[in-house]
């Protein structure tokens, strides 16, 4: 399917037209801020991915273009990350989560299939809870959102004067120092310590420090993640859920995946045994596979029909009170 030319889209830019699998680079412009967005493929369903904190689109590495292959791939660089700008914001899940509705409107692409790794899983499903006509399926790869754990190294920066300490730690001269350090061992560096070195290199620069302090403390505290999507799942329960992990996450353990493929019994959960947190990116050609094979073998219900069922779930999820009831709880 082409997006209809037709179609209202942002100041100077028209509804993309999928002419090959090759991915390329395309800069928008949305309520102002310049956003980067990898996008590819010629035919089939459209993947949204969305990356994680310290991320970009090219954290999905060589599994964007094997999905390429049989999808149309959409992978923006979120504000305040990789080649976007990096204002001044509202870096919630909420504002990253339109964002991305905003974008695939601007592009022409109805609906989509979302996959969101890490912070992005978040997003994810913030996105089917906002918008949930804009989602055909969800797909959370070592996600944040689940529960409370998480490494120490991200509660480190809810700690009062984190945005004190990372200047003295990540700027201009120590990020050259570590580039000619690290160059002669680029070719054997593991792909998941390369995404992050990568993703470390941009706090190099100030706005990307701001962005990454907003962001991460808009989840994060110091005792952990302190957003949950948990009580909302149920609103989800007839959205097609895949589930990916790494057996060995150090960053958000996979029992997180475990409890809630537990606790929604019609989703899939597919664990990485040997991969870390970025099973993308360590095993790039499985991750495709997994991803296209659930795709292919599940079915996306029309957006209205979407909509109707988020708000009949929530409709049935939600309890009226007798008036004065609500008093005597709290007494």
């Amino acid at each position: 399917m082409e997006p209809d030319s037709s179609e209202p889209a942002g100041a100077g830019w028209e509804p993309v037209r999928w002419t090959g699998h090759e991915v390329r680079t395309e800069v928008l412009v949305l309520h102002g801020h310049r956003v980067s967005c990898r996008i590819g493929g010629t035919t089939g369903p459209v993947l949204l991915l969305v990356h994680g904190l310290l991320g970009s689109g090219a954290s999905f590495g060589p599994a964007l273009d094997e999905l390429a292959r049989t999808h149309r791939v959409v992978a923006p660089d979120l504000l305040g990350h990789g080649a976007s700008e990096k204002p001044s914001g509202d870096y919630s899940l909420g504002a990253l989560a339109t964002l991305a509705r905003d974008l695939l409107v601007v592009l022409g692409v109805e609906s989509a299939t979302v996959v969101g790794h890490s912070l992005g899983g978040g997003v994810a499903m913030q996105l089917a809870y906002q918008f949930p006509a804009s989602v055909e399926r969800l797909v959370l790869v070592d996600s944040g959102g689940l529960g409370r754990n998480v490494s120490p190294a991200l509660r480190a920066v809810a700690l009062p004067g984190a945005e004190w300490v990372l200047p003295a730690v990540f700027n201009p001269y120590a990020a050259r120092a570590a580039a000619r350090l690290l160059r002669p061992l680029q070719r054997v560096t593991p792909p998941a310590l390369a995404q992050v070195v990568a993703g470390l290199a941009t706090l190099a620069d100030a706005e990307a420090r701001t962005a990454f302090v907003l962001t991460a403390r808009s989840v994060i505290d110091v005792g952990g993640q302190r957003v949950s999507a948990t009580d909302r799942l149920y609103l989800t329960a007839a959205l097609p859920l895949l589930l990916v992990w790494g057996g060995r996450d150090p960053v958000i353990p996979v029992a997180h995946g475990e409890a809630l493929h537990a606790q929604l019994p019609g989703s899939r959960l597919v664990v990485f045994d040997g991969a870390g947190h970025f099973p993308q990116v360590e095993d790039p050609g499985r991750f495709a596979g997994v991803v296209g094979e659930f795709v292919r073998t599940t079915t996306a219900a029309a957006p209205a029909a979407r909509d109707a069922a988020w708000a009949a779930a929530l409709r049935a999820g939600s309890v009226q009170l007798p008036l004065g009831a609500a008093d005597s709880t709290t007494s």
